[in-house]
């Protein structure tokens, strides 16, 4: 089992004749994933060689789900086009959109995210690495190599940080690592992911990754005491940085107490989560709690 993406994905790429859409259909490619397609209006009708694996371009989203049944599109379009990327891949009825691209402005996120929800498309992003299911598929920019499958799920905002837990963990693997993304608005939520990993029966043990701003992490912290029963651990990035600064990706400002690492720890560990100050001290709470079978 996984989340949102299994062996049987079939994924279209929008943008998939461009630089970071070749590299990265490549990348996914040779790790096994389901790449049925590649969207460009302007070379419709072309194929793209991957290595002998010959990849058609379609004129768009709709045709190329009816040609091959996708269900999954990459999004790796420039910050000006993604809101009419997602907006055409949800109009068309497609079930997962992996919106890659860094720079999307808030007021197109908000527009394309609302759109997609109301036709029942689940966006992944934007501003993230994707998602991977090892030894399945992979959609987006997860390398392939620094995990093998296993029954650990994975939630980040950090794309850093997911492939760091997935090499610390790599000998344990992973069911799925989901990168939400840090951009103020995304489309899927740490608790999105923890409802799935919830009900994923064979998910033992959920790792969630956040970042100082905001109250996403205390959203979740007050869903996993309510309602998730697996075992959780966490990390904060951020217990180091100076109040008042905006930091990272995430655009987040720290005052006071508000969206401070340690707000989000305490949070955290009051809903029954270890939380780790480092990767490092993080993956040592996920072996001590499989090692311990709470």
């Amino acid at each position: 089992m996984a989340i949102h993406l299994t062996k049987e994905s079939k994924i279209l790429v929008q943008g998939m004749t461009g630089g970071e859409g070749m590299k990265h259909t490549r990348r996914m490619l040779a790790a096994g994933t389901n790449v049925v397609g590649g969207v460009n209006p302007r070379k419709a009708g072309r194929t793209v060689d991957f290595r002998d694996r010959p990849v058609p371009v379609f004129g768009s989203v709709a045709e190329g789900m009816d040609a091959t049944g996708a269900d999954v599109t990459v999004v790796f379009v420039p910050p000006a086009f993604t809101k009419a990327a997602v907006t055409e891949a949800a109009d068309a009825g497609i079930g997962l959109a992996v919106v890659i691209t860094e720079g999307v402005p808030v007021h197109d996120s908000v527009a394309f995210l609302d759109r997609a929800r109301k036709r029942g498309t689940r966006v992944i992003g934007p501003n993230c690495p994707g998602l991977i299911s090892p030894g399945q598929s992979g959609a987006g920019i997860i390398p392939a190599d620094i995990a093998k499958p296993g029954r650990i799920g994975l939630v980040s905002k950090s794309g850093t940080l997911t492939y760091q837990l997935m090499y610390e963990l790599r000998d344990i693997g992973f069911s799925t690592c989901v990168g939400i993304g840090g951009d103020p608005v995304v489309g899927t939520t740490h608790i999105d992911c923890l409802t799935a990993f919830q009900e994923d029966p064979e998910t033992d043990l959920i790792v969630l990754i956040g970042e100082i701003g905001g109250d996403a992490e205390e959203r979740a912290a007050a869903y996993i005491r309510d309602h998730v029963t697996k075992p959780v651990v966490g990390y904060i990035a951020g217990f180091t940085a100076p109040e008042g600064r905006t930091m990272g990706h995430a655009g987040a400002i720290v005052s006071g107490s508000s969206g401070t690492a340690r707000a989000k720890q305490q949070a955290l560990e009051a809903a029954g989560v270890r939380v780790g100050r480092t990767p490092t001290e993080t993956a040592r709470h996920v072996l001590a709690v499989l090692d311990s079978g709470a």
